[in-house]
């Protein structure tokens, strides 16, 4: 069953047909995978990002992704006082079938973020990321159809060069538009659009026998929006959603969660934890646990399958972690900023 799994996996991505990016449920949690426009979208100076993704571990870890970023402000002395301008880089790994795919890249944003008003608690921001991206598949833990015999999976196959793996790599271009907006410093509405693969690249893959012109990734648009308010003197409801096209593909994801400060008596240090859930309309359903301490915050959610793949899955989706950290020096003048 595990070699089956692996082959059907194999076709998806080396035929003409088109499979979705790697996206995370917590996407709110990483930002730069989810719009450029995000680049130094935050109330500090220097913020870090992590993600990590097992999804659908039962049906032989099917796909297990992990990311990293990191995105600061510059310009400080060179722009005005109400915009800000961030830059930033992010890597991406994406494990599929058990190991036999793996595809990274490293991408290289940047954002320049317009005061629309003089504080800047409104702005508009625009974004830009070059990427390089790489695929190898191992070929060396796959079966093919010419390879079934009587007696089982044996020989070699007529689909590859001799003794061959398959990789492709290639130069990839995002961006995307973002607006936000604060009436106070315990509110926020946002609103943006982001396109990745606008260069639309191509994926040859070398070890292959196939002599067409390879095969162009789709471009994915996807239309986000969220927004916070203070329901109390210490708990503010936060809600979010994306809208995400790619070739004959979509996903819808909506929710939020409520934020309550443990301490909010403590002028610094405070601590929240915040509870809520996500919905992948037609997918699944996606609690969320958090909790945020100081500059940190932590995130957990697992993916409770509810589509016709939970046979297979037996009801399990995915485990999701994610961690950011926020680096604000007290000299650093205040922003407000999306939060999820």
């Amino acid at each position: 069953m595990k070699k089956l799994f692996k082959l059907l996996l194999l076709t998806i991505l080396c035929s003409k047909l088109y499979a979705q990016d790697p996206h995370f449920s917590q996407f709110f949690s990483s930002p730069l995978t989810l719009n450029p426009a995000f680049t130094g979208k935050f109330d500090g100076a220097v913020r870090f990002s992590g993600n990590y993704r097992n999804q659908w571990p039962s049906i032989n870890n099917a796909f297990i992704t992990t990311t990293g970023s990191v995105d600061f402000h510059v310009g400080k002395k060179i722009i005005p006082n109400n915009d800000n301008w961030g830059v930033g880089a992010v890597f991406l790994s994406d494990n599929s079938a058990g190991g036999a795919v793996n595809y990274n890249y490293f991408s290289l944003s940047s954002a320049y973020h317009k005061g629309l008003d003089e504080d800047g608690f409104h702005q508009l921001s625009g974004g830009v990321q070059l990427t390089y991206a790489n695929m190898y598949i191992n070929t060396n833990v796959l079966n093919f159809e010419d390879q079934l015999h009587a007696d089982g999976f044996s020989g070699t196959t007529n689909e590859l060069l001799s003794g061959s793996n398959l990789s492709t790599n290639y130069l990839d271009l995002n961006a995307g538009l973002l607006y936000s907006g604060s009436t106070n410093d315990r509110n926020n509405f946002y609103g943006g659009v982001s396109v990745y693969h606008i260069n639309k690249p191509t994926q040859k893959f070398s070890g292959s026998k196939d002599t067409s012109g390879g095969y162009s990734l789709n471009p994915r648009a996807t239309i986000h929006a969220g927004t916070y308010f203070a329901v109390g003197p210490a708990a503010t409801l936060h809600f979010s959603g994306i809208q995400t096209f790619q070739g004959g593909a979509s996903e819808t994801v909506i929710g939020g969660a409520i934020q309550f400060i443990t301490n909010p008596e403590a002028e610094t240090k405070q601590t929240s934890l915040y509870l809520g859930s996500w919905i992948r309309l037609k997918d699944a359903i996606i609690p969320y646990l958090g909790l945020e301490y100081n500059d940190v915050r932590l995130g957990i959610t697992y993916d409770v399958n509810t589509s016709a793949l939970k046979t297979a899955s037996n009801g399990n989706g995915g485990i999701e972690i994610s961690a950011m950290y926020i680096y604000r020096p007290s000299t650093d003048k205040p922003i407000n900023c999306p939060k999820f």
